[in-house]
C-alpha cells in the first residue's frame, strides 16, 4: 500500500474515534485535500477492502483497513513520543513521524518499541 493510503486510513481512523459517522468530507476537511482526491483514494481503499460506505455516507474501516490503520497510528505516536523524549518540539515531532511512519520497517519498530518498554520502566 502506498503512502497515501495509508494516510487515509490514519485519518479515517482518528476520526472514528471521536465520531462514529466519519463521511468523505470530513477526510478531506482534515487532510485539506480535494472532494476529487478523496473520492479517487476511497475508490481505491474501496477495491482493496480496506474501507466501505453504508447507504448513510459514513465511511466503516473493514477488519483489514482497521488493522492497517491502527498499526500506522500506533507508529505515529510511538515515533512522535521517541522524538519529543529526545528533545524535539511537538509540532515537528508528530510531522516527521508522520514520514518515517510509513518507510520504517517492522524489524525496526519493534526494536524502537522494546527499547521504549525496557526503559521506560526504570
Amino acid at each position: 500500500m502506498q503512502e497515501s493510503g495509508e494516510m487515509y486510513l490514519e485519518t479515517i481512523y482518528v476520526l472514528s474515534k471521536d465520531n462514529a459517522n466519519v463521511r468523505a468530507i470530513d477526510v478531506g476537511t482534515e487532510m485539506g485535500f480535494s472532494k476529487p482526491s478523496v473520492s479517487r483514494a476511497l475508490g481505491i481503499l474501496k477495491e482493496e477492502e480496506m474501507v466501505t460506505v453504508d447507504e448513510s455516507g459514513s465511511l466503516k474501516l473493514t477488519r483489514k483497513g482497521l488493522a492497517k490503520a491502527k498499526k500506522i497510528y500506533e507508529r505515529h505516536t510511538v515515533l512522535t513520543e521517541l522524538l519529543i523524549g529526545l528533545g524535539v518540539d511537538e509540532k515537528t515531532a508528530s510531522e516527521d513521524a508522520c514520514r518515517i511512519e510509513h518507510y520504517i520497517s517492522d524489524k525496526t519498530f519493534n526494536a524502537i518499541k522494546a527499547h521504549r518498554e525496557k526503559y521506560s520502566n526504570s
